[in-house]
């Protein structure tokens, strides 16, 4: 699982098909609440907002 910006959307969909070698899903956080998770608020790739699970 990987929650990720859009710049770096891409660089997760390679690691997430590497590590598990099957396609993922793709959420968008801005339209997607969880009841019992809260995302991180930054991108694990940079320091911008996380707008994308990988999972």
């Amino acid at each position: 699982m990987y929650c990720v910006c859009k710049a770096h959307v891409e660089i997760a969909l390679e690691m997430f098909v590497d590590e598990y070698e099957d396609a993922p899903d793709v959420v968008d956080l801005k339209e997607t609440h969880f009841a019992n998770w809260d995302p991180p608020p930054r991108c694990e790739r940079c320091e911008a907002p996380a707008t994308y699970l990988v999972v």
